[in-house]
């Protein structure tokens, strides 16, 4: 007979990894139709690229609901406006159209976000409150913080493909965008301790 303590000892062992490659795969099918993008368009242009990029978010969607069993919110909200505005951007022959994407998709967030706040709801409560226990007050000022912060990358994504050429826009969507968001995300770790929501 197995050891109760020995079992109890090696289960979470035996899980840690299943989590950690479980959010690596995560990743990848979020990044994929990017890089996808960054690479076509470095190749055979913008329209090329923005083709790719509708087909590899199509079917990195379909991978997120066979791989994990279901969709978050976030990518399933911005897959639809790649494709609304990649075609567009195709049917129009103008690529301003796939340039505007990143500045409504985040500013749609932050009206949403921002807007419950006005309205005396902290969203992201219902979206991670099964992920994170904080008081309201933590739920008011993680919520506050990530609509400012989608403000600021509808500003920044303006700033650049209005000022700089397509491929250094395509480069800061795909390099700077992801990154910027990952330290935004980190740096929220001491608000989250700071309000955590004693179990009794």
């Amino acid at each position: 007979m197995t050891d109760p303590q020995t079992a109890k000892e090696e289960a979470p062992k035996s899980s840690e990894p299943e989590v950690d490659s479980q959010q690596l795969w995560k990743l990848l099918v979020e990044l994929g139709p990017l890089l996808v993008f960054f690479f076509v368009n470095s190749r055979a242009g913008i329209f090329w690229g923005t083709g790719v990029l509708i087909v590899a978010t199509a079917i990195s969607i379909i991978a997120s609901r066979v791989m994990f069993g279901k969709l978050a919110i976030m990518p399933l909200v911005s897959a639809f406006f790649v494709i609304i505005f990649g075609g567009m951007t195709l049917w129009l022959a103008d690529e301003q159209f796939i340039k505007l994407k990143p500045t409504i998709v985040n500013l749609i967030f932050a009206s949403v976000l921002l807007g419950g706040l006005v309205a005396g709801h902290s969203l992201l409560r219902h979206l991670f409150g099964d992920v994170f226990k904080l008081t309201e007050e933590g739920w008011r000022q993680l919520t506050l913080r990530w609509g400012l912060f989608f403000v600021l990358l509808a500003v920044l994504n303006e700033v650049v493909w209005r000022n700089f050429s397509t491929d250094t826009w395509v480069s800061f969507k795909v390099f700077g965008i992801m990154p910027l968001t990952m330290i935004f995300g980190i740096a929220q770790m001491g608000l989250l301790k700071t309000y955590e929501q004693k179990q009794d």
